[in-house]
């Protein structure tokens, strides 16, 4: 499965912003990576610089590599309604990000790497690809065995502490989860400017 493997922290000292999820080093070390993060010799950021960046933010966010996020762009292109909205919401009702959602896993990638080791049933069918596409009614929940069980619990477990949107619903000790509805912008609550995102895809 295709997925950004590279220096995370870094990325996210780049943007100034915790894409990847809270970290130490981000706390002490706030200015962009290089010799003169921050310093007098950062360049003004042009329009399209900035589009791209908001691009970037959100392409890592979510774990894509490009490829696959404007093909995921396309659709939401072609569907009726606001663009910038319609894209969140696929990237929001993928199965790593639903699980992400629920608890399993305290960050996206723990969510796909749960969800690719095939430790998930969505309506009772085993899925082992983080890119499915969840549907309100959905049912999702952990295949019954030892191992799978007690992984899931360990990641609810990791994850109590961050509360659950109201779009989704998880019963913790029977492990079962669904999707209610989709979210809306408000609840995404994007990292981004998802506005740019579309302008930066239609230039």
């Amino acid at each position: 499965m295709a997925r950004y493997t590279g220096p995370k922290v870094k990325i996210s000292r780049r943007f100034g912003t915790p894409i990847f999820g809270p970290h130490k080093v981000l706390e002490r070390r706030a200015t962009p990576p290089g010799q003169h993060g921050g310093g007098r010799f950062r360049k003004k950021s042009s329009e399209y610089s900035t589009a791209l960046a908001e691009k970037q933010k959100l392409r890592y966010q979510y774990g894509l590599l490009e490829k696959q996020f404007r093909r995921l762009f396309k659709e939401a292109a072609q569907t009726r309604g606001v663009t910038g909205e319609i894209f969140l919401q696929l990237l929001e009702c993928r199965l790593d990000n639903v699980l992400f959602r629920l608890g399993y896993g305290h960050t996206r990638p723990a969510a796909r790497q749960f969800a690719g080791h095939g430790h998930v049933l969505v309506n009772g069918k085993r899925v082992d690809i983080p890119s499915y596409r969840v549907v309100p009614g959905d049912k999702i929940s952990i295949r019954d065995n030892a191992r799978s069980q007690q992984l899931g619990m360990r990641l609810l477990d990791q994850s109590q502490t961050r509360p659950i949107p109201d779009w989704v619903v998880i019963d913790r000790d029977k492990q079962e989860g669904a999707v209610q509805r989709i979210p809306t912008r408000e609840e995404i609550d994007p990292i981004v400017n998802e506005q740019l995102v579309v302008e930066f895809y239609s230039r």
